[in-house]
C-alpha cells in the first residue's frame, strides 16, 4: 500500500530511505510503502524503490567492491566481531522491532540474536582462512594451484519470520570474504530484516556501499529483483523464502548464468518410534511444531506415531498444547503469537475447516472461526491446532503450513514412514525421536532431507554446518565452508618456469 493510499498516522511513524552508499535516500519517485504490523497497524514508511534506484544500487556495490576486496582480511574480522558486540548491546532495540514488525516474543527475538551473533562471529573466521590448493600436474619447475577469489557483487533476499538471523546470514560470509551486498529484505520487515541491520553493521564500521538496502512497494518486486539479477555485475544470488517464489528468482538467476543459493519451504516431519520416550516426544512435537508460531521454515508439519501409540500420544499431545501461552507476543508467557497477516491466518483457518469438512478428527484446539466483530489483534492469533485423520488428499498432506497446525499420522512400519516422510516433493529437515541411536541412525540415511536429527526435533541451526534443502526445499547451503565456496570463484594458475615442449 502506497503513502498515497494509506498516510502516515501519528509522530511515532519514522520514515526510512534507501540505504545507498552509506546514505539515506528517498526513492527517486518519491514514493514511499507502509510497513505494517500483523494486526495492521501502520509501525513504519519505507522508500519505495524502483529500477532506477536498484541500479543505483549495484552501482555503490560494484565500486565499494574494487576496494573491499582488497581489505585485509583482519580489518572484515574487526568489522565483524564488533558487529556481533552491538547486537548483543541492541537487544532491546530489537526486540522493540521484532515485536511491532512481525509479531515476534522477547525469546524469539533473543534466539535471533544467539545465531547472529553465532553467525558473524564465524564469518569473522572465513576471511583469513585458506584461499586456495596445490596441484601436482606437470614435472619439475611447474607450480599448479587453485586460489578463491571474491566474487563480487552479490544480491541477497532476506524473509519476515526470523528476520534478523536470516537478514544476517544473507551477508555477514558474503561480505567477510570480500563481497558486497545489496538486501533486499522482506516487504514484510524491512527495517528489523535490512536498515537496521546495515545501520549496526555502519557502526561497527563497515564502509560506505558495502552493504546497500533496497526496499519496495510489493508490487514492484518482481522487476525490481529481476533487473538486480540481470546486471552483469551481480554475480551472486541468495534467497530465503517460499518455494513458489524460489522457482521464479533460480528461473531468472538460470537465463543470466548467475549462481543463486536458494533456501526454500519445508514439509517437515517428526518420526516418533515404539521405544521413545512418549513425554519427550511430546514436548519435542510441541517445540517443533508450535515455536514461533509455526512460522518457521523448520517446523514440524507432521509426527508420525506408531499406531498402537496414536491414541496416548495424541491425548498426551493436546494437554501440552492447552497449555501454551496464546496472543500478545510482548508478554514474555506466550508462545503462540499473531501470525505474520490476516490473510496468512485466514489461510490456516481455511486450511483447518476444510480437513475437518473431509473427516478429519480435532485432537487439540477449537474450529477456528473468528467473530465478526473480532479485533484486528484477535484475527491474526490462530490457537495452536492438532488434527488427526487427515485425509490422504486433504492439501494438508502436501503443502507447507506455516502456522500453528499440527498433524498427527500413524504407521504400521518404518518402510511406510519413510515412504511417507520423503512423498512430499520437500527435503528441509526431519527428526527422529528414539531410545535407541542405533536405530536412528540406521534410518536416518534414508530420509531424504537437507537435515535429520536423531534423538531430536526438526527445527536445528548452527552456523558452522552446511545448511539447505532438498527437492522443493531448494539447493545450495548456507553456513560451513560450503557457503564460503559459494562467495568465491575458483581459479586455476599455473607457473612454467622452464620453457615447455609443444608437439608441433
Amino acid at each position: 500500500m502506497t503513502a498515497e493510499t494509506k498516510p502516515q498516522t501519528g509522530a511515532d511513524i519514522t520514515t526510512h530511505g534507501l540505504l545507498i552508499n552509506g546514505e539515506d535516500v528517498p526513492a527517486r519517485s518519491g514514493r514511499t510503502v507502509a510497513v505494517l504490523s500483523p494486526s495492521g497497524e501502520e509501525v513504519a514508511q519505507v522508500a519505495a524503490a524502483g529500477v532506477e534506484d536498484a541500479r543505483a544500487a549495484v552501482d555503490a556495490a560494484a565500486e565499494a567492491f574494487k576496494t573491499w576486496r582488497e581489505t585485509p582480511p583482519v580489518e572484515r574480522q574487526k568489522v565483524m566481531l564488533r558487529a556481533a558486540e552491538l547486537l548483543q548491546e541492541r537487544q532491546g532495540e530489537f526486540t522493540e522491532l521484532m515485536a511491532r514488525e512481525v509479531g515476534g516474543t522477547p525469546v524469539w527475538t533473543a534466539i535471533n540474536i544467539a545465531l547472529s551473533v553465532q553467525i558473524l562471529q564465524q564469518a569473522a573466521t572465513l576471511g583469513s582462512g585458506p584461499i586456495g590448493e596445490s596441484y601436482n600436474t606437470g614435472g619439475p619447475g611447474v607450480a599448479s594451484f587453485t586460489i578463491r577469489e571474491p566474487a563480487g557483487v552479490v544480491l541477497a533476499i532476506s524473509p519476515w519470520n526470523a528476520p534478523i538471523v536470516l537478514g544476517i546470514r544473507a551477508f555477514a560470509v558474503a561480505i567477510a570474504l570480500g563481497n558486497t551486498v545489496v538486501l533486499r529484505p522482506s516487504e514484510e520487515s524491512p527495517v528489523t530484516a535490512g536498515l537496521a541491520l546495515a545501520r549496526l553493521m555502519a557502526d561497527a564500521g563497515l564502509p560506505a556501499g558495502v552493504l546497500n538496502v533496497i526496499t519496495n512497494d510489493r508490487a514492484d518486486a518482481p522487476e525490481l529483483i529481476e533487473s538486480m539479477i540481470s546486471d552483469d555485475r551481480v554475480r551472486r544470488v541468495n534467497f530465503t523464502g517460499s518455494t513458489a517464489v524460489g522457482r521464479k528468482i533460480g528461473e531468472v538467476a538460470g537465463r543470466n548464468l548467475t549462481p543463486a543459493l536458494l533456501e526454500l519451504g519445508g514439509k517437515n516431519p517428526l518420526l516418533v518410534l515404539d521405544d521413545a520416550d512418549l513425554d519427550y516426544a511430546v514436548d519435542a512435537a510441541t517445540f517443533s511444531g508450535f515455536y514461533n508460531s509455526g512460522q518457521i521454515c523448520m517446523c514440524s508439519d507432521v509426527v508420525l506415531v506408531p499406531n498402537s501409540l496414536v491414541d496416548e500420544f495424541s491425548a498426551r499431545l493436546a494437554r501440552r498444547v492447552g497449555g501454551l501461552g496464546v496472543g500478545d507476543p510482548t508478554q514474555p508467557t506466550t508462545v503462540v503469537g499473531p501470525l505474520i497477516t490476516r490473510a496468512s491466518a485466514e489461510r490456516i483457518r481455511g486450511l483447518v475447516d476444510s480437513a475437518l469438512e473431509s473427516g478429519a478428527v480435532l485432537a487439540a484446539g477449537e474450529r477456528t472461526d473468528v467473530p465478526a466483530d473480532a479485533s484486528d489483534d484477535d484475527a491474526v492469533v490462530v490457537a495452536p491446532v492438532v488434527l488427526r485423520d487427515v485425509p490422504v488428499d486433504s492439501e494438508l498432506r502436501t503443502e507447507e503450513f506455516f502456522g500453528p497446525l499440527l498433524e498427527v499420522r500413524g504407521y504400521d512400519t518404518i518402510d511406510e514412514a519413510v515412504e511417507m516422510m520423503n512423498g512430499t516433493g520437500y527435503g528441509l529437515s526431519a527428526g527422529i525421536i528414539t531410545s535407541n541411536m542405533g536405530r536412528g541412525w540406521e534410518i536416518a540415511p534414508r530420509i531424504q532431507a537437507g537435515s535429520v536429527h536423531v534423538g531430536d526435533q526438526t527445527v536445528a541451526d548452527h552456523a558452522a554446518v552446511p545448511f539447505g534443502g532438498m527437492g522443493k526445499s531448494g539447493f545450495g547451503k548456507f553456513g560451513g565452508f560450503r557457503e564460503e565456496e559459494f562467495f568465491t570463484e575458483t581459479r586455476w594458475i599455473t607457473l612454467q618456469a622452464a620453457h615447455a615442449q609443444y608437439p608441433l
